[in-house]
């Protein structure tokens, strides 16, 4: 790729490289634009003598070619592709999802192409319409040797980012107090709708209970019944693990323990397990502000029905700190 100035009546088919502006700041022609004839007669007519321009030579593809067909691998669910100006292309969520990211394939690219990816973060929660990612090239043109190597890794990696769409969801409350279930409704329950709201969503099936572990545990079977999305259990009490009574009742319904304490802050104390692929997910004090914490990180991947693992509770250590 070489630049050079050159005549306008010369400049046809050619790259610009530069943005060209009219008086005023209005812009003419955006850099990266493949200059037709009909740009040709506007220079002309505008007034210009001679552009500054590129174009592509052997073994070289151009910048929108090439961010088109690493978006068209990088990407898969509910997805949108859109190109943009400069040699961009932008991703946008076709409907509410969550944003699921390999982190090391994405370093990797990054590190090792011309083209470089913004993306959302892991886990993320992405209404529809929302922008995900951006893949921008090297200016004007990326080696074709370079893009293959991509696409090649691509696919044969995977992607890196998944919109998994959130559809329908259904979330089972279950309160829990000491004396009164009822009593941990009335501390919590105005902020969980909140919180659900924000991700577009309310609860489905409620029950309180006394934190009692046959009440427990006749309360998880009841709402599991339903079959919901996810289950969260709201206590008024702090779980010294899964001894304590939350978790020994769902020991006693044959769960799977996928995790206890979290590397975030706050909601360290986050217990989550499964029964039957159902995920059940007790936070104490998570219920109580509004403010982020640990249920909001795990929400959206549990809501589009992602079985989060042990390990991935781990690495939320980076950017754990909440507040």
């Amino acid at each position: 790729m070489r630049a050079q100035t050159v005549e306008v009546h010369q400049a046809m088919g050619r790259i610009l490289c530069c943005t060209i502006f009219k008086p005023g700041g209005r812009k003419l022609l955006a850099k990266g634009h493949v200059i037709s004839e009909d740009d040709v007669r506007l220079l002309q007519t505008e007034g210009m003598r001679q552009v500054w321009v590129t174009e592509l030579e052997d073994g070289e593809i151009g910048e929108d070619e090439a961010v088109l067909a690493v978006a068209r691998e990088m990407a898969c669910g509910s997805v949108e592709i859109r190109l943009a100006a400069g040699g961009r292309a932008n991703l946008f969520a076709t409907e509410d999802s969550c944003i699921l990211v390999d982190d090391e394939l994405l370093k990797q690219i990054n590190c090792a192409s011309s083209v470089v990816i913004a993306s959302a973060a892991n886990f993320g929660f992405a209404r529809a319409g929302q922008r995900i990612a951006t893949i921008k090239s090297y200016p004007f043109a990326v080696a074709q040797s370079q893009l293959e190597a991509v696409i090649s890794i691509l696919k044969e990696r995977g992607p890196i980012l998944q919109a998994r769409p959130i559809r329908n969801p259904s979330v089972a409350l279950l309160y829990s107090d000491a004396s009164s279930g009822d009593r941990a409704r009335d501390f919590f329950d105005s902020i969980v709708r909140q919180r659900l709201e924000r991700l577009g969503t309310s609860v489905h099936t409620l029950l309180t209970s006394i934190e009692e572990e046959s009440s427990i545990t006749h309360s998880l079977l009841h709402l599991l019944k339903a079959r919901p999305t996810v289950i969260l259990i709201a206590s008024t009490t702090a779980p010294a693990g899964p001894e304590d009574v939350i978790g020994r009742a769902m020991l006693k319904l044959e769960s799977h323990i996928e995790r206890f304490l979290a590397p975030v802050e706050p909601g360290s104390l986050l217990l989550l397990g499964y029964k039957d692929n159902v995920p059940i997910v007790s936070a104490p004090g998570c219920f109580r502000s509004v403010k982020p914490n640990v249920v909001d990180l795990i929400l959206p991947p549990l809501l589009a029905r992602y079985r989060v693992s042990g390990w991935e509770i781990a690495c939320l250590g980076h950017g754990g700190l909440l507040s």
